[in-house]
């Protein structure tokens, strides 16, 4: 498809701190980045927390309204977020 597979939101750390979370489709998986400012280097986020699964689980599925996604997409996120917190409904 030739859209970007790329996602970015923003959150505040536990510590109350202002950041940008960006999701990249890497193949099958998505890759997590943070940033505190604009211009800062993206750095990967090793373990990201339930909040940014949902978070991207939300993009992918305004995407797919638009037709810029896949349905599978959906699907397939959603298969990978029940695996990652079995506790999350």
């Amino acid at each position: 498809m030739g859209v970007k597979a790329e996602i970015t939101w923003k959150r505040q750390t536990p510590e109350g701190e202002r950041c940008e979370i960006n999701a990249r489709r890497a193949g099958k998986e998505w890759k997590f980045y943070i940033r505190q400012q604009r211009f800062e280097v993206w750095e990967p986020l090793a373990d990201p927390p339930l909040g940014d699964w949902l978070e991207l689980l939300d993009g992918i599925r305004r995407r797919v309204a638009r037709q810029l996604l896949r349905p599978e997409e959906e699907t397939r996120l959603r298969r990978s977020i029940r695996e990652r917190f079995p506790e999350a409904t």
